[in-house]
């Protein structure tokens, strides 16, 4: 006889509790003045203080012109980029230390006619800073060349570029002291880190063979590492009157019209030009 076991029926589990379902929490539109007071703060900490001035402007404008997002984003970045290329601009201009601000719009090309305004037109774009090449104005005193080399350096510093000016005369001095520093090495590695340099007044006073070796290692310093540009009233086959030393000036010029753009300039003097306008005036008068 076969005896079947019945296994005992199993309780069902007790039905477990349901929680009740919490009403949604209303969402609350953030007020135009939160709005105003975060981008605030976002802009001031990412240092982005012409899109805190300018966003409400340009979402107007962009409101108004029916712009997507992606458009508006782009106004705004574009502000705070070109003000912040202004003003890097602003800063490379004030530590050139130009003794003036002079531009190309600003010069008076008539008395120049040997001038080549396509050669200067292209000079004016800085593409011969990034291959570290030089520019050399030669000409009687007074035609403008001082001018000329500030106006590059300008576009230079508005173009990205650092930038250092002073006299033939003020270089010599600067090298001299760090020489007897025993810095010179140093002083030469500090000048390096400027993109162009421009050394006004060239031949006008002579220089010993010290100075002349001193301003020899400024030249040879920067040969294919950054751009010079030079100003001299003297042709280069009289260099050698200035630096005491045919052989010096010879390997000095010989670094720097190697890469350059030399710009021989003829003309009338801006100041004789003036005087004899003054003086015909009088004379009418």
């Amino acid at each position: 006889m076969t005896t079947t076991t019945t296994e005992p029926a199993t309780a069902p589990a007790p039905a477990r509790a349901r929680r009740p379902v919490k009403a949604a929490a209303a969402v609350t539109a953030p007020t135009p003045e939160r709005i105003s007071s975060q981008i605030a703060y976002l802009t001031r900490v990412l240092k982005m203080p012409t899109i805190g001035r300018t966003w409400e402007e340009i979402a107007t404008q962009a409101r108004d012109e029916g712009w997507s997002h992606a458009e508006y984003l782009a106004g705004v970045l574009e502000r705070q980029a070109a003000d912040r290329e202004s003003a890097g601009s602003m800063m490379r201009i004030r530590t050139a230390h130009f003794p003036a601000i002079k531009t190309l719009e600003d010069f008076n090309y008539d008395h120049l006619p040997s001038l080549r305004r396509d050669l200067l037109a292209h000079l004016a774009t800085s593409t011969f800073v990034a291959k570290a090449e030089n520019v050399v104005l030669l000409g009687p005193p007074g035609i403008g060349k001082t001018h000329l080399a500030i106006a590059l350096g300008v576009k230079a510093a508005q173009n990205g570029y650092s930038v250092l000016f002073d006299t033939a005369s003020n270089w010599i001095n600067r090298l001299a002291v760090a020489h007897n520093a025993g810095g010179l090495e140093n002083e030469l590695k500090k000048i390096r880190r400027y993109k162009v340099i421009i050394i006004d007044e060239v031949g006008y006073i002579p220089f010993d063979t010290d100075a002349a070796n001193l301003f020899f290692q400024l030249v040879a310093s920067r040969y294919e590492q950054g751009s010079i540009i030079v100003t001299s009233n003297l042709p280069f086959g009289r260099w050698g009157e200035t630096f005491s030393d045919d052989v010096v000036a010879d390997a000095m010029i010989d670094r720097l019209v190697h890469h350059a753009e030399v710009l021989a300039l003829s003309g009338e003097s801006y100041r004789t030009r003036a005087r004899r306008e003054l003086l015909a005036k009088d004379r009418d008068n």
